[in-house]
């Protein structure tokens, strides 16, 4: 049994707290610097997260953010950046909207069908990012950010009515039609006036476990964290570490193109020119606010989505709803700076009980070698 360290636990909760309590900070003195009331957007908040309708949008947006932010985690655990997580998600939910909209089979085949092309276009599009750095060492971050861009210019490209794209009459949206109601997953009724949780916001959270599990009590979850740690040490030790940086791209793809299967199989049924976007970049922060842990992840994606469904509300009170995004950006800086400093005191800390351990063996042996 694993000893219990305390030392540990606090100073894995320390960097959150500290970044939340920054960002808390920061954003209060930005409402004063401004002229406002810098308590009362806090309030209408809160009072808005209180109906049942937008704690419905929250746990739904959640259950995205928490997929994308998946997506990331399995990269930075591997010491990888994949900042490409937005144009995979955003490629493998047009595409497999396409071949939903093409098909009609029985409802568990016609689902599983869309949610097997997304993770396979995922999975394609980072694990060119991948190949590319295995074999001619480009760095992830350069060609995943290249890799968005293209991804934007395929999905316009794809969805033009010339091509695979429908255009509604009266409407100039672009759309790739409606997938039939087979493909729907079902979602869970809260009632009349609250709607449905997404039915693929569960399957996300199965994720969540499927991700602890493989990572802590497998022998490619030990590879990939040992990888992560020291690339050099790992291939000493017999793994490949070339494999293991293109099979977690490739995983990392895949989770990326599930991040998208809420809003499709749950609400939209389609991809149109209005279907979410940042969605990737949303899940960076929530990744790094939550350690890469499945637990900190989720509580993250829980906070995140709280800021943006709940600050829709803010302008019918002469507020601006960028309040919440200005959060998020001093969220993410606050994150960098509070756990750089928590590494820095956890550094000192261990130095410190080291020097004590020392000293105190040094006066026992003092201590015996008086008595003889």
């Amino acid at each position: 049994m694993k000893k219990f360290d305390k030392d540990r636990l606090i100073l894995g909760f320390a960097g959150p707290v500290l970044a939340l309590v920054v960002a808390l900070v920061l954003t209060t003195v930005v409402l004063l610097a401004s002229g406002q009331n810098p308590f009362e957007p806090y309030r209408i908040m809160f009072e808005s997260a209180s109906y049942a309708d937008v704690q419905v949008l929250i746990v739904n947006q959640a259950g995205t953010y928490y997929l994308a932010a998946l997506a990331v985690a399995v990269g930075f655990r591997m010491n990888l950046f994949n900042i490409g997580v937005d144009g995979q998600y955003r490629l493998a939910a047009m595409v497999a909207a396409l071949v939903g909209a093409s098909v009609t089979l029985p409802g568990p085949l016609h689902i599983a069908l869309i949610v097997i092309v997304a993770m396979l276009v995922g999975a394609f599009w980072a694990g060119i990012a991948g190949f590319l750095k295995t074999t001619r060492g480009v760095s992830e971050v350069v060609s995943t950010i290249m890799l968005n861009s293209i991804a934007t210019a395929l999905v316009a490209w794809l969805i033009l009515p010339k091509n695979f794209g429908e255009q509604p009459p009266g409407s100039n949206n672009l759309t790739t039609g409606e997938i039939a109601e087979s493909g729907w997953f079902p979602g869970l009724p809260m009632g009349d006036l609250a709607g449905e949780i997404y039915g693929f916001t569960f399957v996300a959270a199965g994720c969540g476990v499927l991700y602890w599990f493989v990572l802590n009590h497998t022998r490619f979850g030990f590879d990939l964290r040992a990888t992560g740690a020291s690339e050099s040490a790992a291939q000493a030790s017999g793994v490949d570490a070339k494999k293991m940086i293109l099979t977690s791209m490739l995983i990392s793809g895949a989770v990326a193109g599930l991040a998208g299967m809420p809003t499709l199989l749950g609400d939209t049924h389609t991809y149109s020119l209005d279907f979410p976007t940042g969605i990737g970049f949303t899940g960076i922060t929530i990744a790094l606010l939550g350690r890469n842990n499945p637990l900190g992840i989720a509580l993250s994606a829980l906070l995140i989505a709280f800021l943006d469904k709940s600050s829709a509300s803010l302008d019918q009170y002469g507020y601006e709803k960028e309040i919440a995004t200005i959060m998020q950006g001093l969220i993410v800086i606050s994150v960098v700076v509070s756990y750089e400093l928590v590494r820095r005191y956890g550094i000192r800390r261990q130095q410190q009980k080291v020097g004590e351990e020392l000293a105190a063996g040094h006066a026992l042996t003092t201590e015996k070698e008086a008595a003889l």
